[in-house]
Formats: structure tokens, sequence, C-alpha cells
């Protein structure tokens, strides 16, 4: 926050003003028009180049959207703070659900009174804060310098202008007018469904899945035709004067095998569109809302039931923050965001930012699909909403309670295996997927690729709207985004600069972001910023590179074995509390180049594999150089149990690992311990699996180590070994180990 005790101090927070990804933007327009600032500042270079109160417009549009890389703060606010700071200033205020509620400073007193007058919604979580009646939005710092004004100057307001964004580059206004233009032209090129005869309109209603919406509600929701691309409009009306600031298009698309694939795109780009389709229609005394996850849910529930429904932007992937402000009115808030497992586990997670206890949730199956299929079968939604169930239940006394959570995943095995690797089918066969509330271990020897293999591992996953969170200690985010870069686009952008803008707009709307940590970092500040992360963007996927470089800043009396196992012992509370799968990386214990790793391999004690859901070794040959020196091996997995071992070819050019061309490769068994248990090997493609066969005679003494955790995958039953790879020999190298 900025002090007023010294003027040099005040100047050098003006500069930079266009400093890369920072959520602090307070303007100079306060040092020019306040009076407690000396006239030689007020006249400064910088402070003259400003406008004039008249000529200042509030905005905040940033292309980059300050989101690529996470910058946490060194002491992150707590809801205590804020309610003690608000006494300090004898602001009156009450607690919301998740915001505080108080009056608005951006307006004049005798504009608004009662309940009426409390405008401006303070996040608990973050301290973000919006004034509702004038737009005005910042930090919590922002804020407090603002009422630092206010008491300086004796003022019992301020002007809604005197929070200004950073002034746009000629490149950023040009590309936001652009999008404006569109905007206007595709609404104004569309058509209502009343307009098209009413046989096209039944064959579009039929194609979207919306046969039994009638045009009445379709017009009262602005939803129109756009017959050039044949997509739905969904436009989004807000700010003060209720004008059209974005649109949504949904386009279906018959696939050769005669199914029907939905794509929507979205005016501005999806990071800046943060829409709540259906919220002018929602009345100030409204206090029951349904959630959705599709436009045309909302406007199922909304003709079926006459409750005020809302979709969310988008959809079961993300709950932005900025948009907690206009669900505060609700007493009642019902989450029926689909029909599947997926929407069901968004249901729980967005259910901890809206407040457990005004929050019910629609359970998934076959007998309550989403609202817009319900309606189509003739379902009555009134009864399903009523038979929703409250988010929090204070504990669980019975397998009744339970019984519709196991029979989902009963009926749903594909989708509680988790999301489906595009780039590692082998990872799938052995895995099944990757899941919410995991730990992974991963390991691999020092110059392996272990980064270079993770960075791919977690980009196919982003890549299908995993939101993703790295925290890169070891190598700068410049250098790891330029390896991701590389892995996505698949080929040497250094050979084609001229396509590096196409392939990076494309990279920059993956939902994926940064730590800006780098170097040896303290725990508790890594946990802050996961934490942080997972509350502002929903992130359900953590990469931690390395473990090592956070025992550094631990007490150096401590045994630093204890400091792992409590740093292994956080990460694994954290992924289980917050829903996220956390991917940690731990260097190895020094072994012979001739060795193989296992399990007992990973550095520190027996607790890294025990805690752990998963354990991933990627193994190499050193002292081989023909392809099929490297093989990941799944040594442990909780979900089902089964491990095994597939090998992997690195390709140097696009910096990517991939299962080596068929013909070239020959597996061998995966060598077990050295008693005679006598085992079953199956080859499932180019993977193998490894299973232990019941024996008739007396099982041999078992040798002392790591405890045994978790199905037939615990470290006890891993598989070890490397599958051999003949062929050409091939230049291998990673970047990074």
């Amino acid at each position: 926050m900025w002090r007023f005790s010294s003027v040099p101090r005040r100047i050098s927070c003006l500069f930079p003003l266009r400093k890369a990804r920072t959520l602090r933007h307070f303007s100079i327009f306060l040092v020019k028009h306040s009076t407690v600032w000396p006239a030689s500042v007020r006249a400064s270079p910088v402070c003259l180049r400003l406008p004039r109160l008249a000529e200042v417009s509030f905005s905040r549009s940033f292309r980059k959207n300050a989101t690529s890389t996470l910058d946490f703060p060194i002491t992150p606010i707590t809801v205590t703070d804020i309610k003690q700071y608000l006494r300090s200033k004898d602001i009156p205020f009450h607690d919301g659900y998740s915001c505080l509620h108080a009056p608005s400073i951006f307006l004049e007193p005798t504009e608004a009174t009662g309940r009426d007058a409390f405008t401006l919604f303070i996040d608990k979580t973050t301290g973000q804060f919006l004034c509702k009646e004038t737009l005005v939005e910042g930090s919590w710092e922002d804020l407090q310098d603002c009422m630092e004004v206010m008491r300086q100057d004796g003022r019992s307001s301020l002007s809604p202008n005197v929070l200004l964004g950073y002034p746009e580059s000629p490149e950023e206004e040009e590309v936001r007018v652009m999008e404006l233009r569109e905007v206007q032209r595709i609404w104004s090129a569309s058509v209502s469904f009343s307009d098209l005869l009413d046989e096209e309109a039944q064959l579009v209603k039929t194609m979207f899945q919306m046969a039994k919406v009638t045009n009445a509600t379709l017009k009262r929701f602005g939803v129109r035709f756009f017959k050039p691309t044949k997509s739905l409009v969904f436009p989004w009306f807000g700010g003060r004067d209720s004008s059209l600031r974005g649109l949504k298009l949904l386009t279906a698309k018959c696939d050769q095998d005669g199914s029907v694939t939905y794509a929507d795109a979205t005016l501005p780009k999806p990071s800046a569109y943060h829409n709540l389709f259906g919220l002018p229609l929602v009345g100030r005394k409204d206090s029951e809302v349904v959630l959705t996850g599709r436009e045309v849910d909302a406007l199922a529930v909304s003709q079926a039931t006459g409750l005020p429904s809302l979709t969310l932007p988008r959809g079961v992937s993300c709950l932005p923050p900025v948009l907690l402000p206009y669900l505060e009115q609700f007493k009642r808030v019902t989450l029926w965001l689909g029909g599947d497992m997926t929407s069901w586990e968004a249901s729980k997670i967005f259910s901890r930012k809206l407040g457990l206890k005004r929050c019910s949730l629609v359970r998934p199956g076959e007998e309550q699909p989403s609202p817009g299929e319900a309606l189509e079968r003739g379902r009555n939604l009134s009864r399903i909403l009523k038979a929703s169930i409250p988010a929090s239940h204070k504990s669980i006394v019975s397998f009744r309670q339970l019984r519709d959570d196991v029979y989902g995943e009963l009926a749903n095995t594909e989708l509680v295996a988790g999301v489906k690797w595009g780039r590692f089918p082998d990872l799938n066969k052995i895995l099944k997927g990757h899941r919410k509330g995991e730990l992974t271990v991963f390991t691999g020897p020092t110059g392996s690729g272990k980064t270079t293999f993770i960075s791919e591992f977690a980009l196919d996953l982003c890549s299908q709207g995993v939101n993703t969170l790295w925290g890169s200690f070891e190598i700068n985010n410049v250098r790891l985004a330029k390896i991701m870069l590389t892995q996505f686009c698949m080929q040497r952008l250094e050979d084609n600069l001229e396509q590096y803008d196409a392939w990076a707009d494309k990279f920059e709307d993956l939902p994926l972001y940064f730590m800006t940590f780098h170097g040896q970092q303290n725990i508790k500040n890594v946990l802050d910023t996961m934490h942080h992360a997972v509350y502002l963007y929903d992130i359900s996927h953590v990469v931690i590179d390395n473990l090592q470089f956070m025992m550094g800043q631990e007490n150096l009396s401590v045994d630093k074995f204890a400091i792992q196992d409590r740093i292994i012992g956080a990460f694994r509370k954290f992924a289980t509390h917050s829903s996220c799968h956390v991917t940690l990386i731990i260097h190895p214990r020094k072994e012979e180049d001739d060795k193989e790793l296992q399990t007992a391999s990973i550095f520190g004690t027996a607790k890294a594999s025990q805690e752990a859901d998963n354990v991933l070794i990627l193994q190499e040959k050193k002292l081989v150089t023909a392809p099929g020196r490297r093989s990941l091996q799944i040594a442990k997995n909780r979900f089902d149990g089964d491990v095994g071992i597939f090998a992997l070819e690195f390709n140097k050019s696009s910096l990517t690992f991939s299962p080596p061309q068929k013909g070239k490769n020959k597996l061998r068994k995966v060598n077990g311990d050295k008693s005679d248990t006598p085992e079953k090997v199956e080859k499932v493609g180019k993977v193998e699996k490894v299973e232990k066969l019941p024996r008739a005679t007396k099982a041999p003494k078992v040798e002392k180590g790591p405890a045994r955790v978790g199905g037939k995958g615990a470290v006890g039953g891993s598989a070890k070994g490397s599958a051999g790879v003949g062929g050409e020999k091939q230049k291998t190298g990673c970047e990074e180990g």
C-alpha cells in the first residue's frame, strides 16, 4: 500500500506505468488533482500528460488480461484484516455470502439510502472490490488508497473516474475497436426467431436441442440466429446503460458418423468475457436463482419454472470471482450445470465460492439430465429442482447419504477415470486418466528430461480445458513458456518466426498460468499462491518443479527429511481439500548410471511414495544412444492398481516425447523381484502390465522396504525395468533435466 509519509516514496510508486502483469494500477490522476501532493509533483511531466477530469473515461481493458502469471502478494489479505480496516475508518458494512457489502465511496451520500446504499462489494478472499452502480473496480490496495485520499482531502466521496486502467497501446486499441465492430456487425446481421419461417425456426431449434423453447422465451432473452454460419447468438448486455458488450456464438456441426457436436466462440476473447447470461432479466427483489452451464439450459429453466436462471460464461470450467457480487442478492442458489459427473464435480467446487449454506445441487444421472434435455423429454423441471440436495452436510452418518455418489461412479466409469491424454495413449491404458484431488510424484535421473516431459504431460491436459498452474522454481517462466510453445506447435519456431504470432495467439487462449517464483521458496508462500489461484481461476492441476527448491528456506536446525515429509504432507492435504491434482517433481537419490530407478530411489523417506496416489518414473539408460533409451514407468496407481512401463522417443526439434513407431520397438518382459513368484505379463499394445499370480506354495520372505500403500499398484508391487527398443541411432537430448 502507498504510504503518505514522504514524497519520494510516492513518486517511486508511479513507475513503471506499463509494468506487466501486476494487479496494482492506482491512477496518477490522484496525484494531479489531490491537494495533499506538492505542486512540484502535480506539475511533473508524468502528471501533465494526464487528461483533465472532464476528459477522463473509465477504462480497464487489457489485451494480455494480466492473468498469464500469478503474482501473489507477500502478505495475503484476510477477511479479518478487511473488517478491522473498515471499522477503523468508521465505514459500516455487513457480511454477505462471499463479499462484504459497504456504502460506495464513489457515490454521493444523498444518492442512495438504506440497503440500496451498500453497493460496494469487497471479496472476502482477495479484497478485490466492485461498485455495482458505477462499475468502478480494483484491488484492496486501490480501495485503501482511495480512502486515504478522501481522509486527507476531507471529501465525502470520489469521482467514479478516479481509477484508470493502463493506457492502451495502438495495437491493443485497434484490437478492441475491431472486436466491438465485429460484435455490432454480427448482431445487426442476425435475425429474431419470430422473423424466420416456422419450418426454418423449428429446424434450427431441433438442431440445437431446444425444440420446446418458445419464440417468446428466445425473444425475452434476446437470442437470435446468424444465418451465414448457422449459429445461435447469445448477447451480453452490461454496464450502466445496459449496452451490447459482447456475444457468444454457438454452432452445430454434423460429424461423419451422424453425431452432432457443438462449438462456441466469444467476442471479446474468453478471458475477458464475463457475462452472466440472463442477468438483465433478474429483478432487485429476486431471492432465488438457478445457475446453468449452457445458455440453452437457462432458457429451459426460465420457461418451465419461471425462476430466474443465469448461465456461467465458461460453463463448468470456471466461475470468475468478478461475477460473485452479482450473485450476492440470492438467498438460494441451485447449481444445475449438466447431467454428467464433470458438471457434478464443478457444482461442488463452485458452491464453496458461493457459500455452501445457500447452495443446492442437482444430482447427475439418467433421471436428471441437463435442464435443456429434461425439457425436451417432457420432464417436470420444478420437481427436479425441489429434489436437489444441500451442498453441505454436517456429517455423513450412513451409506444412504453416499449411495447416489457411489451409483454415479459406477454408472460413469469413464468420466470418473478422469481426463484422457491425447499424446500419451499408453498412459491412459495404465492410469486410466487424470483425476482431481490426487497427488502424483514424478522423478527421473538428472538430465533425463523431467521438466521437458512433464511440461508436455501438463500441456496435453491443459489443451483439453484442464486449468493449469505452473510453479517452476528451477527454470524461469520465459524459458518454460518457450518449451511449451514449441511442444504446442510441434515445430521449431526459430526457423518459422513469421508463424509466431498465430501460434502465440492460440497458446494464449489456453487456461495456463505461471507462478512468478524462482529459486528457493518458502512452502507457506507457495501454498498461499496455490489457494489463491484455485479461488480466482478454478485451477484443477498444479505442477511443482521441484520439491528440493522449497527445502532450503526452512529451519536448518530441523532434519531435512522431516522438512520434506512436512512439505509433502502439506501438498497432500491441499490436493484433497481443494479437489486439485498436484504433480510434484522430486529428484532421485544418486544411483549408478547402469541401474534403473525404483520407488525407493525417490529422495527422502518413504512418505513421498506413501502419500502419492501415482508414482511416475522417467527411466533412462545413459549408456544407450539408440532409440528406446527412455521409458516411462508407472510404479504406483492407487485408482485401480494397474502398473506398467512403456518406451518413449524424444524429438529434439519439437521437444516432445512419443511412443516408438510401430515395428521399431521390441518390448521385453518387465523384470520382477528375485523371488520365484510367478508373474503374468500382459502386453496391451506397447504397454506391459504386470500381475502377480497366486502361488500354491509358501510365499518367500518379504524384504524390508517402504510400506505398501493402496492396492496392487503400491510400492511393493511396482514394475521394474524398461522397454528395449531397437532401430536406427538417433541424436537425443533434452533442454531441461
